[in-house]
């Protein structure tokens, strides 16, 4: 027999094709491209690894350092308050004694007890006066009877309330009268700026004096009852109008409260935004706001402001939180025009009260006007938009209304005709004349409407002599003597820009009507 062989197993019984070569070749280009993007994938977490952590510990040491500041300004705070309160009993003390003084003076001599006021030192003299004796009432009286006076106060009052024993308990006091609620029978007038000018001047007397702004002294129970009184002011918005309609003294007393006593809420920012808004008019708003924390909201108010055709009040916001450059104020002054412009117009449009339209419409422009120019004065924008032209326009404006203004020249009584050319009117005089009447009056047509208002200039006299008497269409003699105080008078008429006419009551016409004597007449 032969031997058969018997292949070995390690040896390949077929040889490699190139298909398979080509294989393998696309399958190692394959996992060497895959290894390389997750070795890129892998490095850039890594680096951004890096990043967060860099910016961790940046955030570490910034904390740290604000936490140091925060500590090192608690120590000075606690360091500083016996400072402080030695320096408030001291003050407590002088006043004490500065009211035993003043409470001797007066029972010594009752007539030196107020001080002429004709000056400066006098006006302080007699403030300190109140504050010493901590007479809130009488202090908030005389200061509300000094409106003339407002800008000296507005320096005298802060050194007067450092004459207090608990400035601002005084303060509280003192507009409690009118603020939150208006406790006097009689609201004859607004006393809110007397509230807040008393406000005002409360703040730099509360500041520490060591630490200044960054601390305010005042009692837990005065800043407790100051957020009562806020709270009492909100509740009683729905009594004012609610927030569309509360008037804008009102608004400003309520936020000056809150600014000066330091209790803003975040909660309320909603309702100071619609507030602020609503009053956007009132020149100390813009500063306001920011004071309560509107300063991120600007943006949206100023839109607000611009879709309502405020454009003026817009730019005074946009230069107290520096958005000029996104609100550019020169546009907004120009599109202001353009708006009162068309106002105007459209009122001059208005037929149905010719005079009164052209009036209101030149009222309209002039204001506009003049809000502009003020407002390109103060910002100084007379190189972007020069006023001359506004200006000349707003002298031309100024000069119609005076010309308007001045009577009609009326000529000589004898003189004067009807519009209707019918015949001469009477004479200016025959209503003085009591020795004999003359008639001037032809015969009334068959039916003429008597008008129901008819305005007379200044000027024209009046008449009170009855005219003939006509019936069936024929004149009766005329009277030999008159008397006008025998004549019936009619009851005296009241036109608009005009002193009284006294007119007769006509009677004995056939169709029992009055002539109409048209206003024309006196033009």
């Amino acid at each position: 027999m032969g031997s058969i062989s018997i292949p070995d197993p390690g040896e390949s019984t077929q040889e490699p094709s190139f298909d398979e070569f080509q294989r393998q070749t696309s399958l190692m280009t394959s996992c060497t491209l895959l290894w390389k993007e997750l070795s890129d994938h892998f490095t850039s977490l890594e680096q951004s690894l890096l990043k967060k952590s860099d910016a961790i510990k940046d955030k570490i040491k910034t904390l740290d350092t604000e936490t140091k500041a925060s500590l090192s300004s608690l120590e000075e705070r606690e360091t500083t308050i016996e400072n402080s309160v030695s320096i408030a009993l001291r003050k407590v003390e002088a006043a004490v004694q500065a009211a035993a003084a003043a409470v001797g003076t007066s029972k010594c001599d009752d007539g030196n007890d107020n001080p002429e006021v004709d000056d400066s030192e006098g006006l302080l003299l007699r403030l300190k006066s109140y504050c010493v004796k901590m007479d809130s009432l009488g202090f908030w009286g005389f200061v509300a009877s000094k409106k003339k006076e407002m800008e000296l106060m507005r320096a005298q009052i802060p050194l007067a309330l450092a004459e207090c024993a608990d400035p601002a308990r005084f303060v509280l006091e003192a507009i409690s009268e009118v603020f939150p609620v208006d406790k006097r029978a009689l609201c004859v007038n607004d006393l809110s700026w007397a509230c807040v000018l008393i406000l005002e001047s409360l703040i730099p007397v509360m500041v520490d004096p060591i630490l200044g702004k960054s601390r305010v002294l005042v009692t837990p129970s005065v800043k407790k009852s100051a957020k009562e009184i806020a709270e009492k002011w909100k509740e009683s918005l729905d009594q004012r109008g609610g927030i569309e309609n509360v008037k804008a003294p009102d608004v400003h007393t309520f936020f000056q409260h809150l600014v000066t006593f330091g209790i803003v809420k975040n909660e309320d920012l909603d309702l100071y935004r619609k507030l602020v808004v609503g009053s956007a008019w009132r020149k100390q708003m813009p500063k306001l706001a920011v004071s309560l924390g509107l300063a991120d909201k600007m943006p949206d108010m100023i839109e607000e402001l611009i879709s309502k055709g405020q454009q003026v009040d817009a730019v005074h916001f946009t230069h107290e939180v520096g958005l000029v450059d996104r609100f550019p104020p020169v546009c907004l002054l120009k599109a202001f025009l353009k708006d009162a412009k068309k106002a105007a117009t459209s009122i001059l449009e208005d037929s149905n009260n010719s005079s009164r339209a052209v009036h209101l419409a030149a009222r309209k422009e002039q204001s506009a006007l003049k809000a502009v120019i003020k407002c390109i004065e103060e910002y100084k924008l007379e190189a972007e938009f020069p006023p001359e032209n506004l200006k000349k326009r707003l002298e031309q404006l100024e000069k119609v209304k005076v010309e308007k203004k001045r009577p009609a020249a009326v000529g000589p009584a004898n003189k004067r005709t009807r519009a209707s050319n019918v015949g001469p009117m009477p004479p200016a005089k025959a209503g003085r004349i009591t020795t004999a009447y003359v008639s001037s009056f032809p015969a009334p047509p068959t039916f003429v409407r008597s008008p129901s208002h008819t305005q007379y200039p200044t000027g024209v006299p009046s008449y009170s002599v009855p005219p003939p008497m006509y019936v069936h269409g024929t004149r009766s003699p005329p009277y030999a003597a008159y008397s006008p105080e025998a004549a019936p008078l009619s009851p005296p008429l009241s036109y608009p820009g005009t002193p009284p006419m006294n007119y007769p009551a006509y009677g004995g016409y056939g169709n029992g009507m009055a002539p109409a004597y048209q206003h024309t007449y006196y033009r």
